[in-house]
């Protein structure tokens, strides 16, 4: 089966992954992930998020990351206000679990697209539940979102709260240069004709999987 090219509708792909799974023992979600990240590779935004919903239809791929990687696709394919219609809908009951990553993902999709208010009250749902954010960028975009709905105070508020955050992580990043730069001059001391290897972590191809995307 060709996904690329198919007509662009939501019936033609529905009916096209029925078909594919109709012929499998077991949902094949292993294959599914594999056709999702060639399709971002291809940059096929509109075609991940027809894929992600068919998979959600069908109750299967109801996990944080498969949540993430739809958000994105509609943030990329100009969504921005399904991406928070679906975030309000499956992800926000949970904001004391959902993982950062995924928190700072939809802090982003709200900076980008001007959605200032519901970055603000994400924000404070999670301050709420004593969340602490990890990433210096999230602090910022949060600081300048305060900033710009002219909630100077509350801006000045989070950059005090939260500064150790960006101090630690710059004191971290400085330490894993250092690290790195040694590890680098530790490994030009080995023995004359010694070779080095190193492993990569590289998309599995499998039969049904790159067919889906061809």
């Amino acid at each position: 089966m060709q996904l690329l090219d198919l007509k662009d509708s939501k019936e033609a792909i529905y009916s096209a992954l029925d078909a594919w799974v109709a012929w499998e023992q077991n949902f094949p979600i292993g294959p599914l992930k594999n056709v999702i990240l060639a399709l971002e590779k291809e940059h096929q935004w509109h075609r991940i998020v027809q894929v992600i919903k068919w998979m959600l239809s069908k109750g299967q791929g109801n996990t944080m990351g498969t949540y993430g990687q739809l958000l994105r696709a509609l943030d990329m394919d100009n969504r921005a206000d399904e991406a928070h219609q679906f975030w309000v809908k499956k992800v926000s009951a949970d904001l004391h679990s959902v993982p950062w990553q995924l928190c700072g993902l939809m802090i982003s999709v709200y900076y980008r697209n001007n959605m200032l208010e519901n970055l603000v009250k994400l924000f404070k749902g999670l301050e709420a539940f004593g969340r602490k954010p990890t990433d210096k960028s999230i602090v910022q975009r949060v600081a300048d979102a305060y900033e710009m709905l002219g909630l100077l105070e509350e801006k000045e508020r989070v950059l005090e709260k939260y500064k150790d955050v960006c101090t630690k992580i710059e004191k971290g990043h400085k330490k894993s240069k250092q690290t790195s730069l040694k590890k680098k001059k530790d490994s030009g001391r080995g023995r004359p004709g010694q070779r080095q290897t190193s492993t990569s972590n590289n998309l599995v191809s499998t039969m049904d999987g790159p067919e889906l995307v061809r």
